[in-house]
């Protein structure tokens, strides 16, 4: 244990502590210091953050640890909460042992920008150490990288006028004010720039009082979420809108900042900066270029670290079941929520079932706690809800409208409920209508007729009966239907080439028929397909169908052959990726 040391000024690096005790204790020999404070002569001192923490702690004594020396001492607290928090173990059991690969841990070799080539000083405060201590000292914050201006007086960095190339490696530099330029004149600086300069060196600032664990990158990449989620560049699938980002951002700086920081974007670039720091990527940013993310948001590091996470449009699970009529209603039962997006605003559109069949709807984001409990739509009332409509109504004490109070529904709703079509469940055979009965036996008929039948080609074959029972006795209706079938990967839904050969047949017969026709009409796809009832597959997928378009490739060539005056002229164009034939002055067959 060392006999005395010089106990480090506030914000003052641990190197240059050590390099104030190599000037009081006498050595001539800084392999002399670095025995007596490392218990070795080949470490090599290192600036920013130092290592051998474990025996330089044991020197000096319980009045220290390797946390406290690392959280007030170095630079790490200006990287630490932008580290996964694997990584933080990592560099934790570096610094415990001698602390090789710790700089290549941090990114400070390959990933390094604004890389500082000497020590840095802000004049004002050498001024103020000289009054207060006797002696200037460096201070961690000025040789951050990317930081240029002293957050407490807003002054420019000046340079210590030592080149650390021409300097032995083991040697300490001391600041010595003989050395140091201490008049506060400043260098010219464009305004726009110096004002942003300013806010990222407060940043930095604070960014060396956040402790060293409190964060880390998975919980910042949220919090970066929830405040681009409120500038609406996150889709409702939880997507980030990167062109609309990248634009936004880089309007925020003005022209030249962000090359002179290295820190240009290339929106081609799949890995850029901006991209890499808004997803959850084993990569991680340089935290000079999180400050530029910070003032885009306009944030500063304190605000920005009491934002909440980012938990989806409508928070994180569970959510109530906001049913009256069950018992556990406002519980918080509803463990998943389907996000979808409202065409019109683009608003997330959250909705919830519950197991007691209770389906409701909002539009999000939630803003308030108390958004929890809001209903925008009711989308299904449920079994319980109904049987608790009847039962209250069998009692027949209740009006209609105390109903719906008790039920916190519309008074219509109600009658809805309650009228003679929605309650056919509780009807006698002979209390059915007499249309909806014939509609039924019709139906249950052709489902047994046609028993391998889907539930689509069931509504095919039956459209009149399957939309009548539909809108008037849905439930019946879904029990009759034969199940869902669930469709297998290498099952093949279309044979395209039978299609192609029985549509060609179809094209060219009614093709005839529409030549023959006394008055000319324009032939196109929408005429035949319609005419056809096969315009869907015409429009959409003609490109399935090979044979149909050689068909028509014969059918152009025989007209361009034809010496009929019928044809008065012949035109073929390429137009939005179809061959257009036209045929006379009003007859025009597209494909």
């Amino acid at each position: 244990m060392l006999p005395f040391f010089t106990d480090p000024y506030p914000d003052e690096l641990i190197y240059s502590a050590v390099a104030r005790y190599h000037c009081y204790s006498g050595n001539i020999d800084c392999k002399d210091t670095l025995e007596e404070v490392f218990q070795s002569r080949s470490v090599i001192p290192s600036v920013e953050i130092g290592s051998h923490f474990s025996v330089l702690v044991e020197q000096l004594g319980s009045n220290y640890s390797i946390e406290s020396l690392l959280a007030y001492h170095t630079i790490y607290p200006y990287y630490a909460p932008f580290l996964s928090k694997h990584r933080q173990e990592e560099l934790l059991q570096d610094f415990q042992g001698d602390g090789q690969g710790l700089y290549t841990r941090l990114g400070m070799v390959a990933g390094g920008i604004c890389k500082k080539d000497g020590l840095f000083y802000c004049p004002e405060c050498a001024t103020n150490d000289i009054e207060q201590h006797g002696e200037p000292y460096i201070h961690r914050e000025h040789q951050l990288q990317g930081i240029d201006f002293c957050a407490y007086h807003e002054q420019k960095l000046k340079k210590y006028p030592i080149d650390f190339s021409k300097q032995s490696r083991i040697e300490f530099i001391r600041f010595d004010k003989k050395l140091m330029n201490l008049s506060m004149i400043q260098e010219v600086e464009p305004k726009e720039f110096v004002a942003i300069q300013i806010a990222l060196a407060k940043m930095g600032h604070q960014l060396l009082q956040v402790p060293i664990q409190q964060f880390s990158r998975e919980s910042i990449n949220l919090k970066y979420r929830a405040l681009l989620r409120e500038r609406n560049l996150v889709t409702t699938s939880n997507r980030l809108r990167q062109n609309e980002l990248y634009k936004v951002f880089r309007s925020k700086f003005p022209k030249g900042f962000l090359d002179k920081y290295e820190s240009a974007i290339n929106v081609n670039d799949e890995y850029n900066w901006l991209k890499v720091i808004t997803r959850n990527l084993k990569r991680h940013v340089h935290p000079f270029r999180h400050l530029l993310m910070l003032y885009f948001l306009e944030q500063d590091v304190e605000s920005f670290l009491q934002i909440e996470a980012d938990t989806g449009p409508f928070g994180s699970g569970p959510w109530p079941c906001l049913n009256k009529a069950a018992n556990h209603y406002k519980e918080f039962v509803i463990h998943e929520v389907n996000v979808t997006r409202d065409f019109k605003s683009n608003a997330p559109i959250g909705t919830f079932e519950c197991s007691c069949g209770f389906i409701y709807a909002r539009k999000g984001p939630d803003r308030l706690s108390e958004d929890k409990y809001r209903i925008g739509r009711i989308k299904a009332f449920g079994d319980i809800w109904k049987a608790k409509l009847r039962e209250l109504e069998a009692e027949g004490t209740y009006s209609t409208r105390t109903l719906a109070k008790m039920l916190d529904v519309d008074s219509k709703t109600v009658k809805k409920y309650l009228s003679s079509e929605i309650k056919i469940e509780r009807l006698s055979e002979n209390d059915i209508p007499s249309t909806l009965l014939i509609y039924r036996k019709q139906l249950l008929k052709g489902i047994r007729q046609y028993p391998s039948c889907s539930r689509t080609q069931i509504r095919k074959c039956f459209p009149k009966e399957y939309m009548y029972l539909y809108r008037r006795d849905k439930e019946w209706l879904f029990e009759q239907l034969p199940t869902i079938q669930e469709r297998k990967n290498n099952q093949v839904i279309v044979d395209w080439a039978l299609r192609d050969h029985e549509y060609c047949s179809m094209v060219k017969k009614l093709y005839k028929e529409l030549i023959e026709l006394g008055k000319p009409i324009r032939i196109t796809i929408s005429i035949v397909g319609k005419r056809l009832g096969i315009l869907s597959n015409l429009e959409k997928h003609l490109i399935n169908y090979p044979v149909l378009k050689s068909s028509c490739l014969k059918l152009r060539n025989l007209l361009s052959n034809s010496k009929s005056d019928v044809v008065v002229r012949l035109l073929i164009e390429y137009y939005r990726g179809k061959n257009q034939l036209y045929y006379g002055k009003y007859s025009v067959l597209e494909l």
